[in-house]
């Protein structure tokens, strides 16, 4: 029998291992393996199921001979040596479908927080604060929101939008004719010039590391309300502080930070995550846009159909 083991390294919605099993495949849960037991694994598999445990590279595929996809459990690859998988012909799978609702329905969510000033509005009240002229706040409709890139991300919130009576324009530079019911296309120059409500929904590439920084804040002609649920890298931290002082950004909601890793902060990072936390025109999640419980078994269902489309042996 040709080789149908399938290696699941990270925690996975329960469903993972009976879909793979009725799918024909043989699949070993390990979500505690280690990179170093996966290097020095003697046992071959066909595929990788991953998250984000590890960076999916030459070092850690080499002695995997046998493999032939890699299926990431959510939409982005930023850990994933793509050029090396390519080299190799090993499939790269991604399930950007399964969690594109959830992600939609967070970025509406944090902004609804925003705009109706819900989290300070809380606060103050179970202060015995009544500060009703205090937490006035303003309304979607009639804004225009700038979305950049339109993928499955993007387009989810877009169709999120669509019941808020406001425009929603986008722009995303590796596609042609997307323009679509929820959303018109535009070029940059016109998110620069229109946009009230600014949403970031592109990949971490090394053309979009650090490409929203105080200098690209400060081309947008109104004050925005900006929101990045996307990958933390992509903005600067300290330039989007800058931009709120000076007013260029009025509200920030982020579910996505540069560096996630909270205990583990350079000194400077530190710093920069102290003045975040003390600016109440921010609104901060922890990365779980598109981590709903429905979306945790959708990708499953997602990658699993997708790799039963892979021409295996």
């Amino acid at each position: 029998m040709s080789n149908r083991r399938i290696l699941i390294i990270d925690e996975m919605h329960d469903s993972i291992s009976p879909l793979l099993t009725q799918a024909g495949f043989e699949p070993v849960y390990a979500p505690k393996i280690s990179r170093k037991e996966m290097m020095q694994h003697k046992v071959q598999f066909v595929g990788f199921v991953v998250r984000s445990k590890t960076t999916i590279d030459r070092e850690l595929l080499e002695g995997q001979t046998e493999l032939k996809f890699i299926a990431r459990a959510g939409a982005g690859v930023d850990q994933v040596d793509v050029p090396y998988l390519a080299s190799r012909n090993i499939t790269l799978l991604n399930a950007p479908e399964g969690n594109r609702d959830a992600l939609g329905e967070h970025v509406l969510g944090m902004l609804l927080c925003l705009s109706n000033n819900l989290r300070h509005a809380d606060m103050e009240v179970r202060n015995k604060v009544w500060d009703r002229e205090g937490n006035r706040g303003f309304e979607i409709s009639g804004k225009t929101v700038g979305l950049l890139g339109y993928g499955y991300m993007g387009s989810a919130v877009a169709e999120k939008l669509a019941g808020f009576g406001c425009r929603v324009i986008a722009y995303d530079k590796y596609k042609e004719n997307y323009g679509d019911l929820y959303a018109e296309q535009v070029a940059m120059e016109d998110i620069f010039e229109q946009s009230d409500i600014f949403s970031l929904h592109v990949p971490l590439t090394t053309e979009t590391k650090c490409l929203v920084d105080l200098e690209y804040l400060r081309k947008f002609k109104k004050p925005i309300v900006f929101i990045n649920a996307a990958r933390g890298e992509v903005v600067p931290l300290k330039d989007l502080l800058d931009a709120l002082d000076e007013g260029t950004v009025r509200m920030a909601a982020l579910d996505v930070l540069e560096n996630e890793k909270l205990s583990f902060l350079k000194d400077d990072q530190a710093i920069t995550f102290n003045r975040l936390i003390k600016n109440d025109r921010v609104l901060l999640s922890p990365h779980v846009g598109g981590w709903s419980f429905e979306s945790y078994q959708k990708i499953n269902e997602v990658l699993v159909d997708k790799i039963k489309q892979l021409d295996l042996p």
